[in-house]
């Protein structure tokens, strides 16, 4: 099993604050040539330590104005896969989290309003077989988003 070094630590905490960085000034950073830089980075995403690239679309600039967390109560927890699939069909929900807890699911989605957040909610949400209840919380601010840090001691991938 591979390890991730010092190196590899010190390019993700690059990319971390801003992954469109050019890789020149990585390298440039981290004292090295850019085709290493390219090749860890490849390495880092083949072994899904770098899981994702691109742009965060701020979900207000599309209408989308209520930000919620729904907690959802299944009749058995063995139908989570079936209820996931279910919920995949639904665009404006964007995480969802098997948990812990006095929920079986937690999902987060988007809505444009509260009169569509109900129908998100009371049609498609209830709806869905196997679902028993669902408690909304409404997220009147996020205060924070970020990734966690990059610690500088070897762990292995």
């Amino acid at each position: 099993m591979e390890k991730i070094d010092n190196l590899d630590k010190k390019i993700l905490s690059i990319l971390s604050q801003n992954a469109r960085i050019p890789f020149k000034d990585v390298a440039a950073d981290c004292g090295v040539s850019r085709a290493a830089i390219h090749q860890r980075v490849q390495r880092l995403v083949d072994n899904n330590v770098i899981t994702g690239s691109g742009f965060d679309v701020n979900p207000k600039s599309l209408g989308y104005r209520t930000c919620t967390y729904v907690g959802i109560t299944l009749e058995r927890g063995s139908m989570y896969k079936d209820v996931v699939k279910r919920l995949e069909l639904v665009p404006e929900v964007v995480e969802c989290h098997f948990t812990t807890g006095p929920y079986t699911m937690m999902v987060k989605l988007y809505a444009r309003d509260n009169e569509q957040l109900m129908d998100l909610i009371n049609g498609q949400l209830q709806e869905i077989p196997g679902v028993v209840a669902t408690e909304t919380l409404i997220s009147l601010e996020q205060s924070i988003k970020r990734e966690i840090p990059v610690h500088f001691e070897e762990i292995e991938l």
